[in-house]
């Protein structure tokens, strides 16, 4: 059952911005994170941004102060808003929640991004 959709991926230029979503398909606060991790064509997956049950949000180094993760909880939907772009930042980045019980994992299938300079 497919729990989790992303969206809002795309082409842009370096400095640019792109605005990613998840929707879930129930209620967010059934979470107790949700995640947006980045994979680039060579690394990794990394985590990028978090944000939890209360509302906390944590960012990796290289997000800090370029992105930015909400949520709207009416739309059952988290937000990655991605500014100042870089090159790097290109690859494909996945929605990832986590439930309070062992097991309660879910991914999306990922939105690409393709950042050029």
């Amino acid at each position: 059952q497919v729990q989790l959709v992303e969206s809002g991926g795309g082409d842009a230029l370096a400095g640019g911005s792109l605005r990613l979503s998840c929707a879930s398909y129930r209620n967010i606060f059934t979470f107790n994170t949700i995640n947006w991790y980045h994979q680039s064509p060579t690394n990794q997956r990394e985590l990028v941004a978090s944000i939890s049950n209360l509302g906390i949000t944590n960012y990796a180094d290289s997000a800090k102060g370029r992105f930015t993760v909400s949520r709207d909880t009416s739309k059952k939907t988290v937000y990655l808003q991605m500014d100042s772009l870089t090159p790097d930042d290109t690859g494909v980045y996945y929605c990832n929640a986590n439930g309070f019980n062992d097991g309660d994992t879910h991914w999306g299938p990922g939105t690409q991004v393709t950042v050029s300079s």
